[in-house]
């Protein structure tokens, strides 16, 4: 037996050069931030898709300056590398889908939307990442707008959280579970996309995220229980990866809700009892594994 590590001769030839090609990955490009604590941005994303069983590229759109303890410094990077990147990987390897997480600037949502549409890329999933769980803002005000202009067109789903949704809907204060429903659909409704309004920010033990299917038209349920934990970092960064991947293995857009949903508790139930940093520690992106 051997792990497929090694390369097995035969007639002088390398044993992989002698193999078909006959498997394909579900590949997912995250555009996205660098977390170098690691439990947010382009490393969940990573994690999510290779635990999913993905392919996981990536484009880095900023390197961020962050631990548990929340994020110190964000620098940019330069619109033509990324736009480097992002080619790079479409034109070579190509993509079942994208996920798209922090970008700072209305400059690169400019560039990113310019360089995605000349791909078909149909399964684009949009995490519009506006405010850290610490507090530090993540996007420049112009950025908003060209979000909603230029980006959040080209997606098949958006999942905002309560404060990103509020944002996107003018100002709108969603303070309670009965609010959700009417704000997802109306999001939708606005933007002409699928979205994914996640309840973590309210108070109740029992907290209902709800999935509007813009092209079924159906408001979809997905409820679970509050855990009592302080490692919640990049559980919206790790949820719409997961999301993004189950989209490029031929998941149903409610299929991939669903399964995401379920991903990301068993994630956060499998870690929060790990100690890691001093602050907001991380999900157990492989609790599947263990």
């Amino acid at each position: 037996m051997h792990c497929g590590l090694f390369c097995y001769p035969i007639r002088g030839q390398p044993y992989y050069k002698t193999m078909k090609r006959v498997k394909h990955y579900s590949r997912v490009l995250t555009i996205a931030g660098s977390d170098s604590g690691g439990g947010a941005g382009i490393q969940a994303d990573i994690k999510t898709i290779s635990a999913l069983g993905g392919y996981a590229t990536s484009a880095i759109t900023a390197i961020t300056v962050q631990n548990t303890l929340g994020v110190s410094d964000v620098y940019p990077v330069p619109e033509d590398i990324v736009e480097a990147q992002t080619t790079a990987v479409l034109d070579d390897i190509g993509a079942d889908a994208v996920k798209i997480g922090m970008l700072h600037s209305s400059a690169i949502v400019s560039r990113i939307a310019s360089t995605l549409r000349r791909y078909s890329i149909h399964n684009i999933v949009l995490d519009p990442v506006m405010v850290s769980t610490s507090g530090h803002r993540l996007i420049e005000d112009s950025a908003v707008e060209s979000l909603v202009t230029e980006l959040i067109p080209l997606a098949r789903v958006i999942t905002p959280n309560i404060p990103e949704a509020e944002i996107l809907l003018g100002g709108t204060i969603l303070s309670n579970q009965s609010s959700l429903p009417e704000a997802a659909m109306a999001l939708a409704r606005k933007t002409g996309v699928s979205v994914l309004l996640k309840a973590g920010h309210l108070s109740e033990d029992k907290l209902v995220d709800y999935f509007y299917d813009a092209e079924q038209q159906t408001l979809v349920e997905l409820p679970s229980y509050r855990i009592n934990t302080m490692n919640t970092h990049g559980t919206g960064c790790t949820m719409s990866s997961a999301l993004a991947t189950l989209l490029a293995k031929g998941c149903s857009l409610q299929e991939a809700a669903r399964g995401a949903k379920d991903y990301i508790d068993g994630a956060i139930r499998s870690g929060a009892q790990y100690e890691i940093g001093h602050g907001h520690g991380p999900v157990d992106h492989f609790f599947r594994f263990k």
